[in-house]
């Protein structure tokens, strides 16, 4: 019986990108990004179907392009990332056609992990000029902020909602494979 290599596939932060986006006053869309973040997929072989996936963000590094905002965000109304300093994610990547895959796990938000399901496109693999095998993948889906205990909320004179419930998120990884 043959047994299969474990392959460690890290993330590479200059090639990668996590991005959110949140209504504000329900009539536009607010966009950040997280500028620190590791982890990476675990796989049986080369094989992507079944991988261990683990994600970490710091909270700290929210970037909104507005610093009240990005002070609020950390803030305990939001991450507060004083004593929440990551927020984490454990879950496994299934095939189900082609180059898509969705990554079932647990997301984990201050104190709370709630299971997420997030849909994922495999862009391929390349070997880059340096000789490192890379994999890429663009992962998607949404999250209530409320379901993980980022509550904060405001109601305008006009009654209404200064941020919204619904969080896109949008993920570019390349991966390098160790």
């Amino acid at each position: 019986m043959e047994t299969l290599t474990k392959t460690t596939w890290k993330i590479d932060p200059t090639h990668s990108e996590v991005q959110f986006k949140v209504k504000h006053l329900v009539i536009s869309t607010v966009t950040g990004a997280f500028k620190s973040f590791e982890g990476g997929l675990e796989t049986e072989g080369d094989d992507f179907n079944g991988a261990d996936a683990s994600f970490s963000i710091a909270t700290a590094s929210v970037d909104t392009n507005v610093a009240d905002r990005d002070a609020h965000l950390k803030s305990a109304e939001f991450f507060d990332s004083e004593n929440h300093e990551n927020m984490t994610f454990k879950g496994v990547l299934k095939h189900k056609s082609g180059d898509d895959y969705k990554l079932v796990g647990d997301l984990t938000i201050k104190d709370t992990t709630k299971q997420v399901e997030l849909s994922v496109e495999h862009g391929g693999v390349m070997v880059d000029g340096y000789g490192q095998t890379k994999a890429g993948f663009e992962i998607t889906g949404n999250i209530n902020r409320k379901d993980f205990g980022l509550t904060w909320s405001m109601v305008t004179e006009a009654g209404g909602v200064v941020v919204g419930d619904n969080v896109k998120l949008h993920l570019n990884v390349q991966l390098t494979k160790g």
